[in-house]
């Protein structure tokens, strides 16, 4: 079968933002089933920018500047605006023009929603619509806007260059697996995920960065260990087995408060749990309860209502080809561990641990969270389905890997959500990658410390290895 073409819906006249960056909205058509390109479509939204230079003479010429892609992290979230993207600082200088798309079901591309699933039909339909939001189907998506916006280019500028941040990177080795003939160059970050271990056996290793991480937040708060304990209780207290109603219809519960474990692997993550903690306790010594700023500042963290598909499809993100579903595995896991005996259907309480800490969770999914965050609660069955599924397309080509010709540039940090040891092995088995390993540097460099980041792999792109 061809390869779809995107078609080209609608594309603004540029426009001028901050930073010196011209900037243009297009949005564009796919079908919903790349299998099936007659039938039904959706649509994509995209920015693209250039740098903007203002002309001594103004001039008509059409230039066509070879794109760059960002895949973004997730999977469920949406581009920044170019603007607030690091790659507009530190990439459009070397003549690229960048393309922030956002994937089907985030940001303005058709996004995911309890109401817009109700739309599609019940559990099984929305599932089954679903199905087609993994990466094996974004990546058919970028092919088709690429083929859209270089039909006119000349042969050598039709090929572009990706970044792929996170979730990304994990992208960039589905279409260096199944579209390579698109790419011409690929920057990953923090995305060498394993190409053959499936949501268990990643889960095993990525707890025990979790709990490295556990071990590092109490030990800068050696006080939040009685505090969170503290807090546990009243939760249950006061919520009893259902939660603490939350402002905007989910519920606090002891599970729902360990998942603030997740900011530990970003830069300064440490300091924002421990910030909640602070006026969690405060609101207690003063008031016996939890305000309704602390009830709303957990509520919206973790962003778990507005991005949909990181719950719904995790695990299937890392479920690498037919004939395995990922069945909460963050949960069967965490439940054999000691430290997480608070996924237990018995566990005794904080009084049971005694002088042991209250463990937070990393980048886990699980059941409750489709019990505790309001909007998830009208996806539950549809999670289960979805958690449950089996047949799954491949994700990747391991073979075709292995003798790869793109040119492919990648860092390994000190990394909570992709273990670096994975990483490495991802690495030996992409033939010609280069990489810029490193163990003082998180997940969220790009954003952070993109200096740092950008330096160490345009060197890799630049210079010689001699």
């Amino acid at each position: 079968m061809a390869p779809v073409v995107a078609r080209l819906v609608s594309k603004t006249k540029p426009y001028l933002v901050p930073g010196k960056l011209l900037v243009k909205e297009l949005w564009f058509e796919v079908p919903l089933d790349h299998s099936k390109p007659e039938g039904q479509t959706i649509k994509l939204f995209a920015r693209s920018a250039v740098k903007y230079e203002r002309p001594i003479v103004e001039s008509t010429e059409v230039v066509q500047r070879p794109y760059l892609l960002f895949l973004q992290g997730g999977p469920g979230h949406g581009t920044p605006p170019p603007q607030d993207s690091t790659l507009s600082k530190h990439m459009l200088d070397r003549g690229y023009e960048l393309l922030l798309l956002d994937q089907r079901g985030t940001g303005f591309s058709c996004p995911i929603s309890a109401r817009m699933l109700a739309r599609v039909g019940g559990p099984k339909k929305q599932a089954d619509y679903l199905k087609h939001f993994r990466a094996d189907t974004l990546v058919k998506d970028s092919e088709a806007v690429r083929l859209c916006l270089t039909s006119d280019f000349p042969e050598e500028k039709k090929k572009w260059s990706t970044f792929g941040q996170s979730f990304g990177g994990m992208m960039t080795m589905t279409y260096l697996s199944f579209a390579p003939e698109g790419l011409r160059e690929c920057f990953i970050t923090g995305g060498l995920a394993s190409l053959d271990k499936g949501p268990e056996e990643v889960y095993r290793i990525t707890y025990q960065r979790t709990i490295e991480r556990n071990k590092a937040y109490y030990n800068k708060f050696p006080q939040d260990v009685q505090v969170i304990k503290e807090i546990a209780d009243k939760i249950r207290e006061l919520g009893g087995d259902q939660g603490v109603p939350l402002p905007a219809g989910g519920f606090l519960t002891v599970s729902r408060l360990m998942t603030l474990g997740i900011h530990f692997g970003m830069d300064g993550g440490l300091d924002l749990v421990h910030n909640i903690i602070i006026r969690m306790k405060g609101d207690l010594d003063q008031f016996e309860e939890f305000s309704h700023a602390a009830l709303n500042a957990i509520e919206q963290d973790g962003g778990w209502d507005f991005a949909p598909i990181y719950t719904l499809l995790h695990e299937p993100c890392w479920v690498y080809g037919p004939g395995a579903a990922g069945r909460w595995a963050a949960e069967r896991v965490g439940q054999g561990l000691k430290e997480y005996s608070w996924l237990r259907n018995d566990w005794g309480g904080p009084s049971s641990l005694g002088d042991q800490p209250l463990y937070f969770s990393g980048e886990m999914i699980y059941p409750f969270h489709f019990e505790t965050c309001s909007e998830l609660i009208k996806m539950k069955e549809t999670a289960h389905i979805l958690a449950n599924y089996d047949e799954w397309p491949a994700l990747y080509d391991v073979e075709k890997l292995g003798k790869n010709e793109v040119p492919v540039y990648a860092a390994i940090y000190n990394d909570m959500y992709v273990d670096a040891g994975l990483a490495r092995v991802t690495a030996s088995r992409i033939k010609g990658i280069k990489t810029f390993d490193t163990n003082v540097l998180f997940h969220s460099a790009l954003r952070t410390k993109p200096e740092e980041v950008f330096r160490e792999l345009l060197a890799l792109r630049d210079d010689t290895i001699d």
